[in-house]
């Protein structure tokens, strides 16, 4: 992932505006005020990109692993995935005829009704 193009070396100085892996935990950092210690950091030199990004790679790793979780769990159980599925098919046929009855309407299409 892109960071800057002015930090080469550890000790450099670096931008955080601008910075993606900075955006990212901008995004989905809960703790601030980490990311504002790390932000400020980088800004002054002496913290390297490889750490931003783990860190940013660990926090999203933590927001990922219940859907991972789950999807293990679904995994194990074939019909039930497609069980899953065919209440969706039929759920949305439903929706789908519903919004094209009313577009006919909308459109002055109801030939037959």
């Amino acid at each position: 992932m892109y960071t800057g193009p002015n930090h080469l070396r550890v000790s450099d100085p670096g931008q955080v505006e601008g910075n993606v892996v900075f955006s990212f935990l901008d995004a989905f950092e809960p703790d601030t005020q980490k990311a504002d210690d790390m932000k400020a950091h980088y800004r002054r030199g002496g913290l390297g990109d490889s750490v931003v990004k783990r860190a940013l790679n660990e926090r999203l790793q933590a927001i990922i692993e219940p859907i991972r979780e789950r999807r293990r769990h679904f995994e194990s159980d074939r019909a039930e995935v497609l069980a899953i599925l065919r209440r969706g098919t039929m759920r949305a046929r439903e929706v789908a005829g519903a919004t094209v009855v009313e577009v006919k309407g909308a459109l002055g299409l109801n030939y037959f009704g």
